[in-house]
């Protein structure tokens, strides 16, 4: 299991605490969905950077909060041999935007920044919001990840 944390910008300080929450948020649903040998990049950034790949990726023009970049969308040939770790893709957070939201949604920013996480981990293992009935499945599955997390109250979609 490789879970790669970065920032950008290289000089966002990140407490100790959120980066290991991030971590564990990673592995527990890992191991509800069966995706323990995986790969996995999470850039934290700012509002600049993700309104920047919002407009570029999405045609949005505005930050958002949680940006995934699924790699399983494209069809993969099949590895033989060695068990090679499966490159899920990469999930981008604002921190800005996370520390707005928390305060907004009257949680912690902690508990916002692991929200996301789930968020953007569901969305690279197929998980999407459009329609209706879709939303209404990952809101549950975001409700059952975050329990195994210890974390009952989140915010919706």
């Amino acid at each position: 299991m490789i879970i790669e944390i970065g920032t950008d910008p290289e000089n966002l300080e990140v407490p100790e605490e959120i980066l290991s929450e991030i971590k564990r948020a990673c592995e527990v649903a890992a191991g509800i969905y069966g995706t323990e040998n995986f790969e996995l990049g999470i850039t934290l950034t700012d509002d600049k950077h993700i309104y920047e790949l919002n407009k570029k990726y999405r045609n949005i023009d505005r930050p958002t909060d949680v940006l995934s970049f699924a790699f399983r969308e494209s069809e993969e040939p099949e590895v033989f041999g060695a068990k090679e770790p499966e490159i899920l893709g990469d999930i981008i957070i604002s921190l800005e935007r996370a520390k707005l939201q928390a305060e907004e949604f009257g949680h912690s920013f902690l508990r916002e920044v692991v929200f996301l996480t789930v968020h953007g981990f569901l969305h690279l293992i197929g998980y999407d919001h459009m329609e209706e009935n879709d939303r209404i499945e990952m809101e549950k599955e975001q409700k059952f990840v975050m329990s195994k997390l210890g974390i009952e109250r989140f915010a919706v979609c």
